[in-house]
C-alpha cells in the first residue's frame, strides 16, 4: 500500500494519515474488550479496491464471515472524516464484539424485522443496520466517552428524509442533545402512505419526536437482548421507511452492516421459529407484556414451528448470504431433519472377524509406525536399524463369536404428483420424512438411491446408489405436480443385475393411494406385480410403503396385493405424522438395538 500522503487520481485530497489510523486500531478494540482479537482492517487506497472487498460507496464495513473490517480511504478523505479514526474503528469493532456479533443473532433479528416491515421486507438490512448502529454508538458515547456524535456532525448527511431525521432524533434523545443538533431541520407533512402499526398523530413533528423517544428507550431496555428489540425497533421505524423508502441512498455513506453475511455459510437454527418471534415484532405501544413469558412446555430454541422453505431462503438473502433457492431448500430440509436422525438399521452377516497373530515381519520405512512391535524388536536386537532389525506383527483373521453388522442400503421413492406440496416453497412432510430416512442411512454408512416421481416420464433421481447427501436432497426438493404413475422402469432396472453378493437394500416408498400404480404394466407390457416381486427378492432387505390413507386400507384390492408381495404398509392419516414414523422407522424397526 502506498503512503497516504500521495496524490490520489480523481480523488479529493485531505490530511489522512494511515499511520494514525493504524495506531488507533488497538484502542478501538480495547474500547470493547482487552481480550478481543481482531485482525488489522483492510485499508483500501482506491475505490476500486474497496469495491472488490464488498464496500461500495461507504466509509467502512464489517464482514462477519472472516471478521474483517474494510476501510475506504477515498470516502473518508472526501467526507472529511480523517480525524475520527478512533470513533469509526471502534464502531466497526463494536459490530464484531457486540451487535450483531455473529450471523446466528443477525439471522434471528432478520426474521423479527421481516414481520414488522410488511411489503418492505427488502429494507430489513437497512433497518437492522440502523438498529445495531444505535446500540453500538450508544455504548461508545455513554460508557466509553468516544464522541461518535462528532462523526455524524461531520458527515452531515443533507437529507430531508423522514427516516434519517427519525434516526438522528433518536441519538438526540439518547445523549440528551439539543433538538436538531444532529437531525437537520425539515418540514414533515401528513402522508397518505401506510402509517404503520402505531396510530398517526395530528402533528407529524410531535409524532416523530415521540417515536424517537420510544426508540431511545428500546435501545436502553434491550441493550442486552438486542435480538428481541430488533423487531420492536423495526415497527417504530416502519412509517418513516414507508413514507421515505428511497432513503437508503441517502444513508449509504454510513451503512456498514447491510450485508454482514456476504460470503459466509448460513448459520444453523433458522429453519425453526423462535416462540417469541411474533411478540418481539409488535410495536411497543401495543405490547402489553413487560417481559417474555415462554409458552407452556417450551424447552428452548429448536422446539418451535418450522418456517416455510421460501421464507427461510428470503431470511438468508436478507442476511447478505448469496444463496440460490435450491441451495436454501437443501439446507432447510437438512436442518429440519437433523433432530430426528438416528443410525440406520444394520444387517447381520454370518460371523465377525477377529485378529489372529501369525508372527513377525520386517518393518520398512514408510509403513505405519503403529504397526511396529517394539518389545519384539528390542528383545531380538537392541540396535534399531529400520529395514533390518525393526519388526512388525503380522496378523490374520478368524471368525469371531459375535455377528458383525452392516447397514442396509436404501432405495427411496417419493411421490411428487399434483396432490403433493412444492417442497421448495412450502414445508413438504414427504420431503422431510424422506430426508430423515435418507440421511440416517448415510450416517450409518449406507448408500441411498433417491427417486422423485409423478406422471409418465416425470422422474428425477440420483445417479444410482450414492453417499452424497446433497445429490439426494436435490432430488427430493424437486417438484412435478403432474399425474400419478409409479416409475416401474426405475424399480425394474435397479435390481435387474443385482445378485447375492451385492449389499441388501430396503425399498421405501412415500405416497398415497396412488402407489397402486405400481401394479400397472410397464412400457414393455410387463405386469408391475411381477416387477415388484422380483425387485424385493433381489433387494433382500424388505420394503415399506408409508402412505397417507383414510379408512381401512385392507379393503383396497391394490394395497392388499402390494402387501401380499411383501411390502409393509404403514398408513398415516396426515402428512405431518410421517415425520414421527420416519424417525421410528430407523430407530425401532432397523436400528442397532432392534437388530440385537
Amino acid at each position: 500500500m502506498s503512503d497516504a500522503s500521495t496524490t490520489l487520481p480523481n480523488e479529493v485530497q485531505s490530511p489522512f494519515s494511515l499511520d494514525e489510523w493504524k495506531a488507533a486500531w488497538p484502542g478501538a478494540i480495547a474500547a470493547w474488550s482487552r481480550h478481543a482479537r481482531l485482525r488489522e482492517p483492510i485499508w483500501c487506497r482506491y475505490r476500486a479496491d474497496a469495491k472488490r472487498e464488498g464496500l461500495d460507496g461507504g466509509i467502512a464495513m464489517i464482514r462477519l464471515d472472516d471478521h474483517r473490517v474494510v476501510v475506504s480511504i477515498p470516502e473518508i478523505e472526501e467526507r472529511g472524516l480523517a480525524g475520527h479514526a478512533l470513533a469509526i474503528l471502534a464502531h466497526e469493532a463494536g459490530h464484531h464484539v457486540y451487535a450483531p456479533g455473529d450471523l446466528s443473532d443477525h439471522g434471528r433479528m432478520v426474521v423479527r424485522a421481516r414481520r414488522a416491515l410488511p411489503r418492505f421486507e427488502r429494507f430489513v438490512p437497512l433497518v437492522l443496520n440502523l438498529w445495531t448502529d444505535l446500540l453500538v454508538n450508544d455504548r461508545l458515547y455513554r460508557d466509553r466517552g468516544i464522541r461518535i456524535d462528532e462523526v455524524y456532525r461531520t458527515l452531515a448527511v443533507d437529507s430531508s428524509g423522514e427516516l434519517w431525521r427519525f434516526y438522528m432524533k433518536t441519538y438526540e434523545k439518547l445523549w440528551v442533545l439539543s433538538p436538531d443538533s444532529l437531525a437537520l431541520p425539515g418540514q414533515l407533512v401528513p402522508s397518505s402512505a401506510p402509517a404503520g402499526p402505531a396510530e398517526a398523530t395530528v402533528d407529524p413533528e410531535a409524532d416523530m419526536d415521540a417515536d424517537a423517544s420510544l426508540a431511545a428507550r428500546l435501545v436502553r431496555s434491550y441493550s442486552r437482548e438486542f435480538v428481541r428489540g430488533s423487531g420492536r425497533f423495526a415497527a417504530v421505524a416502519f412509517p418513516y421507511l414507508a413514507r421515505d423508502y428511497e432513503q437508503e441512498k441517502g444513508l449509504a455513506a454510513f451503512l456498514d452492516a447491510l450485508d454482514p453475511g456476504s460470503g459466509a455459510e448460513p448459520p444453523d437454527g433458522l429453519a425453526e421459529m423462535d416462540p417469541d418471534e411474533e411478540a418481539d415484532s409488535r410495536h411497543p405501544a401495543r405490547d402489553g407484556e413487560s417481559a417474555f413469558k415462554p409458552a407452556a412446555g417450551w424447552k428452548g430454541r429448536g422446539q418451535g414451528q418450522s418456517r416455510d422453505p421460501f421464507t427461510y431462503g428470503e431470511v438468508l438473502r436478507a442476511m447478505g448470504i448469496r444463496i440460490s433457492q435450491e441451495d436454501a431448500a437443501i439446507r432447510y430440509y437438512r436442518e429440519c431433519a437433523l433432530p430426528h436422525l438416528v443410525p440406520f438399521p444394520e444387517r447381520s452377516s454370518p460371523r465377525s472377524r477377529e485378529p489372529l497373530p501369525e508372527g513377525w515381519d520386517l518393518w520398512e520405512p514408510g509403513e505405519p509406525l503403529d504397526r511396529i512391535d517394539w518389545i519384539r524388536t528390542l528383545t531380538r536386537n537392541p540396535v534399531v536399524v529400520p529395514g533390518l532389525t525393526v519388526l512388525q506383527r503380522v496378523e490374520g483373521f478368524q471368525p469371531g463369536p459375535e455377528p458383525s453388522r452392516e447397514p442396509l442400503w436404501l432405495d427411496l421413492y417419493v411421490d411428487s404428483s399434483g396432490s403433493m406440496p412444492n417442497p421448495a416453497t412450502e414445508l413438504s412432510y414427504l420431503t422431510l420424512a424422506g430426508a430423515i430416512v435418507a440421511l440416517s442411512a448415510l450416517r450409518a454408512g449406507a448408500r441411498v438411491q433417491a427417486t422423485l416421481w409423478s406422471g409418465k416420464d416425470e422422474v428425477m433421481k440420483t445417479d444410482g446408489f450414492v453417499a452424497d447427501d446433497r445429490s439426494i436432497l436435490a432430488a427430493l426438493i424437486g417438484y412435478f405436480g403432474g399425474g400419478t404413475r409409479f416409475p416401474l422402469h426405475v424399480l425394474r432396472d435397479s435390481y435387474a443385475r443385482r445378485g447375492p453378493a451385492d449389499r441388501p437394500v430396503h425399498v421405501f416408498c412415500i405416497s398415497d393411494d396412488g402407489i397402486t400404480t405400481m401394479l400397472d404394466d410397464d412400457e414393455r407390457g410387463t405386469p408391475g406385480a411381477r416387477i415388484a416381486a422380483k425387485a424385493l427378492k433381489a433387494a433382500r432387505g424388505g420394503g415399506t410403503l408409508a402412505l397417507n390413507l383414510h379408512g381401512d386400507w385392507k379393503k383396497d384390492r391394490g394395497l392388499l396385493k402390494l402387501s401380499e408381495l411383501g411390502f409393509d404398509i404403514v398408513a398415516v392419516k396426515d402428512w405431518e405424522s410421517l415425520v414421527a414414523f420416519a424417525a421410528a422407522f430407523a430407530r425401532k424397526r432397523y436400528g442397532t438395538e432392534a437388530a440385537r
